[in-house]
C-alpha cells in the first residue's frame, strides 16, 4: 500500500513555521523537540526567486549539517536542487542571518556525522527505510 500523500499538510505546516519563525526571530518555530530549526534561503533554480524553508539542523564544528531526507520521499527536496544549481544561500538561526555555501558531505563525512544526527533525531533512520535513494547530508559553511 502506498504511503498517504502528506504534501498538502507539509506545505501548510512549513508556511506556518516559516511565518512564525520570521515574526519571532526564531523564538517560535526555532525548535522541534530536541532539534533546532533554521531558515534556509536559496535562489530558485527555475524562477530565480528567493525560496525560504525551515529545516532541522545540526552542527559539525563550524559547519551546519542538513539532512536531505524529504521525509523519506524518493526525490530530493527542492531546496537541495536549488543549492546544486547555485550553492550560495543564507540561513537564519534565531535572529542572526549568515550567508553560506553548500556542498554534499563526502561518504567519510556522512559515516562520521550520521550516528550523531540520528542520536538526536532517530526518525532519519526510518526515513531511509522508506526510500531507495541514499539520504545524503549537506554541509553549509559560513562565507
Amino acid at each position: 500500500m502506498a504511503p498517504p500523500n502528506n504534501r498538502p499538510m507539509i506545505k501548510t505546516t512549513t508556511a506556518i513555521n516559516r511565518f512564525l519563525f520570521q515574526l519571532s526571530n526564531g523564538r517560535i518555530g526555532g525548535r522541534f523537540g530536541k532539534v533546532e530549526i533554521l531558515l534556509l534561503t536559496t535562489k530558485g533554480r527555475k524562477s530565480g526567486q528567493a525560496r525560504t524553508t525551515p529545516l532541522q539542523y545540526f552542527r559539525d564544528g563550524d559547519d551546519i549539517v542538513l539532512v536531505l531526507s524529504n521525509a523519506g520521499d524518493d526525490h530530493h527536496p527542492a531546496w537541495w536542487l536549488n543549492l546544486q544549481a547555485n550553492p550560495n544561500g543564507a540561513v537564519q538561526i534565531g535572529g542572526e542571518k549568515t550567508k553560506v555555501e553548500a556542498r554534499k558531505a563526502t561518504p567519510d563525512e556522512k559515516a562520521r556525522i550520521w550516528p550523531d544526527v540520528t542520536a538526536i533525531y532517530p526518525g532519519y533512520d526510518e526515513y531511509q527505510t522508506r526510500t531507495t535513494r541514499e539520504i545524503p547530508l549537506v554541509l553549509l559553511r559560513p562565507r
